[in-house]
């Protein structure tokens, strides 16, 4: 009967424009174990959201329980996200005086609720099981919660426990025929949607997903910063999707030159992943790029007004950046561009009424300034 009743709520997501579904059971994952720790160890940097606590002081994002004691079941919904553009990695000469945006970034529509409105499509049908009698909630009440990167709970691994894909050592979700480029969409449920036991904290079914990242490490080398520490474990302090979407005022000096001309999140260690090279392009349409955000100018950027950021990114995840911290995360980026014809406008930005702006700016100058020092004694060798 499971069978018959995965394969309905997986053509209801494939019908909602889905790729990928599938249903978890409610467990205290092993995962979900070394969480609390990683918060102790502050590796969320400045996300306090992520340590968010229950009234007994214990972590939300360590165990469903503690958010939603109803729920049984988590149904995820995976969408591909991919384009045909080039990847950061594959970054042309001429691309020097420009920035790279992250690629979930660059939709029409903020995925957040492109991916809601398909969620909800298939939350709506779901009482239709209980009230066919098809599959009655353990608790006797219905209960559904739909989250799209917005819930306490961490969604890779339910996806990973969904068969949606495996856990990389990158931390992102890889799916064998899509790759990573995947949003990832939950409903928690208090309908007893699988019987899947779990046995040494392994599932006794043919779940999760097979791990097939094996012994490559091409993430873990290729990323600037150094900051996936361990196969599968972030330190976010060090990532660079934090360091230019979570992290308010100034960025240390010593993780800036390693940021590169990255100015809204990171691709590095998915473009590197031998999993994408042959993934597929996205259907839908919302996740096409706007005009203007693939490799855009970062003097363009460096000096925008709030007029023309609230106009340019309406509706876009940028705008979680803040106009302030895009300003910074452009400059930093022309300091790392060693483009001399930066300096000018640099030093200008020098005396920005943004103090942030301005301190990083004044650190660009100095950094061109030295590369071009330096420049005529390696040119001797």
């Amino acid at each position: 009967m499971f069978s018959d009743l995965s394969t309905r709520i997986k053509q209801w997501a494939r019908d909602a424009g889905f790729d990928l579904c599938g249903i978890a059971p409610v467990r205290d994952f092993v995962e979900l174990q070394v969480f609390p720790a990683w918060i102790e160890h502050k590796k969320h940097g400045e996300m306090k959201y992520m340590q968010a606590r229950d009234e007994a002081g214990e972590l939300k994002r360590a165990s469903l329980a503690r958010i939603a004691p109803w729920a049984r079941s988590v149904i995820v919904c995976a969408i591909n996200y991919n384009t045909a553009h080039p990847y950061s990695t594959q970054a042309q000469p001429e691309d020097a005086g420009r920035g790279w945006i992250s690629r979930y970034a660059w939709s029409r529509e903020d995925y957040h609720e492109a991916v809601l409105r398909r969620l909800q499509q298939v939350e709506d049908q779901l009482p239709a099981l209980a009230a066919a009698g098809d599959w009655p909630p353990a608790s006797g009440n219905l209960h559904f919660r739909s989250y799209v990167d917005t819930g306490p709970l961490i969604e890779r691994v339910y996806a990973k426990y969904a068969g949606v894909g495996w856990i990389g050592k990158n931390t992102c979700i890889i799916n064998q025929q899509l790759g990573s480029w995947l949003f990832l969409g939950v409903i928690l449920t208090s309908l007893e949607l699988t019987k899947i036991e779990l046995t040494k904290n392994e599932l006794t079914a043919d779940l999760p997903a097979p791990d097939r990242c094996g012994t490559c490490t091409r993430c873990i080398t290729a990323c600037p910063t150094q900051a996936i520490i361990a196969p599968g474990e972030l330190d976010a302090r060090l990532c660079i999707s934090y360091l230019t979407i979570e992290k308010r005022d100034k960025i240390p000096e010593e993780l800036r030159s390693g940021m590169g001309r990255h100015i809204f999140g990171c691709d590095i260690c998915q473009d590197v992943c031998p999993w994408n090279r042959k993934a597929p392009v996205t259907s839908a349409a919302e996740f096409e790029a706007r005009e203007g955000l693939v490799n855009p100018a970062l003097d363009w950027l460096a000096e925008m007004q709030p007029e023309e950021f609230r106009a340019v990114f309406r509706g876009s995840p940028v705008r979680r950046a803040k106009l302030s911290g895009l300003r910074r995360n452009a400059v930093v980026a022309m300091g790392n561009s060693g483009e001399k014809k930066f300096v000018p406008t640099l030093k200008k930005l020098s005396e920005d009424p943004d103090p942030v702006v301005a301190e990083h700016a004044r650190w660009a100058v100095a950094t061109l300034e030295q590369s071009r020092i330096k420049r005529p004694a390696l040119n001797k060798l």
